[in-house]
């Protein structure tokens, strides 16, 4: 399990920063990170973009993907961590979009969620992954919060410095 400190400390290790683009997880990443001691060394900020308008508006998500897909799906959260990074200047972005539930969401049971990230040194300069996470509401959030930290530590593990753990 990857915990906000690790990636904290693994962050500062490789000397770079990281910013939130968050839908589902409306802040609660951005929160675990800065609750680290340190935090303030690299951690550049976060956006949070509940509302679909905002992920163009605020992130550069192009519109015509949110129309074509709507928020939940994987290129989308690959654009929301690229704008996060951009608009707040950091070297990693990482960005969380799903459904929390109770019920469905745009064509998606609850549970199902994005998680993407963006940095030069990514292959294609972005991915993401798919999940599925079981449980109430509080339980998918803090579930996606998991492995957002988890693949901000994957992709520091690539970075040309070798830092990852």
């Amino acid at each position: 399990m990857s915990g906000p400190a690790e990636v904290v400390a693994a962050l500062a290790a490789a000397g770079t920063s990281v910013a939130t683009a968050e839908s589902l997880t409306g802040g609660l990443l951005c929160a675990a990170l800065v609750d680290v001691p340190g935090a303030s060394a690299v951690v550049r900020g976060g956006v949070v973009a509940y509302a679909t308008e905002l992920k163009a508006d605020l992130l550069d998500v192009q519109r015509e993907a949110l129309t074509r897909t709507g928020p939940v799906d994987g290129l989308v959260a690959e654009q929301m961590a690229r704008g996060a990074r951009a608009r707040l200047r950091a070297d990693v972005g990482v960005a969380t979009t799903g459904v929390a539930g109770p019920g469905p969401a745009d064509g998606f049971p609850a549970g199902t969620a994005f998680v993407g990230v963006a940095a030069d040194w990514i292959e294609g300069g972005a991915r993401h992954v798919l999940l599925h996470v079981e449980g109430d509401r509080p339980v998918v959030r803090a579930g996606v919060v998991t492995a957002a930290l988890a693949e901000v530590l994957a992709a520091l593990a690539e970075h040309p410095g070798g830092t990852g753990s």
